[in-house]
């Protein structure tokens, strides 16, 4: 029986992720494009693609929104060319990555243009988007060990606003999002500790309340995706 590491090699897993990325990219003709890619609320198992050149770059839960310039719950588990949100700068910021692209160091040089571009666009954007940011970007921390109600309170908002507010800035409702921040601590650790120990440690009720979770967000309970027993793969995306 393959376990998790081996079965890996043969195809990819995309994880689960609260966070929205942009990814550039570019094709066997050289050409490139750039891509949005929403939080991912389940994981998806894919067969390997060849892309000659690639570079990705993670989003904080409250920048997202300003940056791409749409409610981030219009994306979740969505890929969309940049240029669908961007116009014609992000066309523009491909073709300029995609002349660069090649060489040592190279990745480095894309992901600190592409953060440049960012904070371009940001320099632009109202004050209200950037404190619903900062808002967003607080809850997203405290979430991790407090519930909505006591984050609201701490926040000094309602927790129907916070609702709305994080659910348009990061793609999920902040229940959820907690969720898949579990079921991600969980993923590092699930093929070197055991069960119980791991439920404990990430804050489940029990171990039942783990592998159910688990295996809402992965497709498969613990056991299996330990022991390599995984969905079979689907052909790549675009990005």
């Amino acid at each position: 029986m393959k376990d998790a590491a081996s079965a890996h090699l043969s195809f990819h897993v995309r994880e689960p992720d609260t966070a929205a990325t942009v990814a550039f990219r570019t094709g066997a003709d050289g050409a490139g494009e750039l891509y949005a890619l929403g939080p991912r609320t389940r994981a998806s198992y894919l067969e390997p693609k060849l892309v000659p050149h690639c570079v990705t770059v993670r989003l904080r839960p409250g920048r997202a929104r300003p940056l791409l310039g749409v409610a981030l719950d219009e994306l979740a588990d969505r890929v969309v060319p940049l240029r669908e949100l961007w116009g014609g700068r992000a066309d523009r910021l491909a073709d300029e990555l995609a002349g660069q692209a090649g060489g040592d160091g190279w990745e480095r040089r894309a992901r600190e243009r592409i953060e440049a571009a960012f904070l371009e666009r940001l320099a632009g954007q109202p004050r209200a988007g950037l404190d619903r940011a900062h808002l967003v970007d607080a809850a997203a921390r405290l979430l991790s060990r407090a519930g909505v109600r006591a984050v609201a309170g701490e926040l000094g908002v309602s927790e129907r606003h916070l609702r709305d507010v994080f659910t348009a800035g990061v793609g999920v409702a902040p229940k959820r999002f907690a969720r898949i921040d579990r079921v991600r601590r969980v993923l590092g650790e699930v093929c070197r500790r055991p069960a119980a120990a791991l439920a404990a440690d990430a804050g489940y009720y029990d171990q039942s309340h783990m592998t159910a979770e688990f295996r809402a967000v992965m497709g498969v309970p613990p056991s299996a995706y330990r022991a390599g027993r995984l969905p079979a793969p689907a052909p790549c995306s675009a990005a």
